[in-house]
């Protein structure tokens, strides 16, 4: 079997029993579960939820997303090897150090497969909440040009790049196109304050202005957790994006909770500690990706200018990736989620066909 055959790239056409579309997203595809087999896992898996709680199926596949473009390689390389087991070995860890320290729980219930989580229906909360604990990347850029307010937060004078801040920054986005919120534009991937959210809490989808509060804490615990557990490791968790969300717990009540994937190489950068040490920075996360299409490409504003985004897509389309650059970026997935985890990744040559396999024997979600 080829390279190419043991990549899962088309998640969305599983055979799994659903009423409603498959949602796919750049990474995974959702399969919302039956009401009747909602109820009938709830009971026979003793999930703690509410009997009435919607499930879903979550299949992560191995495509690679940068500059909001799905890349590709020579070869029929829809993707990298490795990359989805990699991001779900991670954040399986994390989320169950973070129910280990106390801090709240995910809406995973159920891991049938290295590619496949069962969930909880989650309402998110509409931020994209980023920590930064080091200036890099896009915020780099903006400082050098001279900005020095980032979300409500001004900046002292004299940072360089890549340097330790002061303090810990939580920079928060907008996650979608929201309508209708003052001093808040209608785009995605806006920029936002504290205060807006505090002002317009409701609209963000916090149930109470207090949860503001309680999401920057979650936020904050979780990066020092998974911060401290990477110095250990030899490794700078540099910024981190989480997602956010309410589900009902046992007696009905809301509860907020992190959900998507936490501390991974997808929604973190990640560097060496001893490289840094020595003033160099070396990725271990898709920021190394990132930069490799920066350098690849003669024009790297295509990448960068999000009013080029027809052209940014045509050169996603448009341009196979040689096969040693999407296996250097293979190696540096399983490489980080082995020494995160203590385990070897174990990967599996046709993972569509076992995924199958599994649904319909242990949990009858195929026909």
């Amino acid at each position: 079997m080829s390279i190419a055959d043991s990549i899962l790239s088309v998640n969305n056409d599983l055979p799994i029993r659903t009423d409603l579309p498959v949602h796919s997203g750049k990474v995974r595809s959702v399969y919302w579960l039956t009401e009747q087999d909602s109820r009938r896992l709830i009971e026979n898996k003793a999930y703690p939820v509410p009997i009435d709680t919607p499930l879903a199926i979550m299949v992560i596949s191995d495509r690679i997303s940068a500059f909001d473009c799905i890349w590709h390689g020579e070869g029929g390389m829809l993707g990298v090897p490795g990359k989805g087991a990699a991001l779900n070995a991670i954040s399986n860890h994390w989320f169950k150090l973070f129910k280990q320290q106390g801090l709240a729980d995910s809406h995973i219930l159920d891991i049938p497969h290295p590619f496949v989580w069962i969930v909880q229906k989650a309402q998110p909360v509409m931020i994209e909440a980023i920590c930064r604990q080091y200036i890099t990347g896009s915020m780099w850029r903006a400082y050098e040009k001279g900005e020095r307010n980032f979300c409500g937060i001004q900046l002292e004078e004299g940072l360089t790049q890549d340097s330790k801040l002061a303090n810990l920054l939580m920079t928060p986005s907008t996650k979608g196109i929201l309508k209708g919120i003052p001093n808040v534009p209608e785009a995605d991937d806006v920029n936002i304050t504290r205060q807006n959210i505090l002002d317009n809490h409701h609209a963000f989808n916090f149930k109470a202005q207090s949860d503001v509060s309680l999401y920057e804490k979650l936020l904050t615990e979780g990066f020092a957790l998974i911060s401290q557990a990477l110095a250990q490791l030899g490794q700078v968790f540099v910024d981190t994006k989480f997602e956010f969300g309410y589900v009902k717990d046992l007696d009905g009540n809301n509860k907020l909770i992190y959900m998507d994937e936490v501390g991974t190489p997808d929604s973190s950068r990640i560097w060496d500690a001893q490289q840094y040490a020595q003033g160099r920075v070396v990725e271990n996360s898709k920021e190394g990706f990132r930069q490799l299409l920066l350098s690849h490409f003669p024009d790297p504003d295509i990448l960068l200018n999000k009013e080029r985004m027809p052209e940014r897509q045509n050169l996603a389309r448009d341009n196979a990736l040689p096969e040693e650059v999407l296996m250097q970026v293979s190696k540096t997935y399983i490489d980080i989620a082995e020494k995160i985890t203590g385990k070897t990744l174990i990967l599996s040559s046709n993972p569509k066909e076992e995924i199958i396999q599994i649904l319909k024997r242990d949990y009858q979600l195929i026909d």
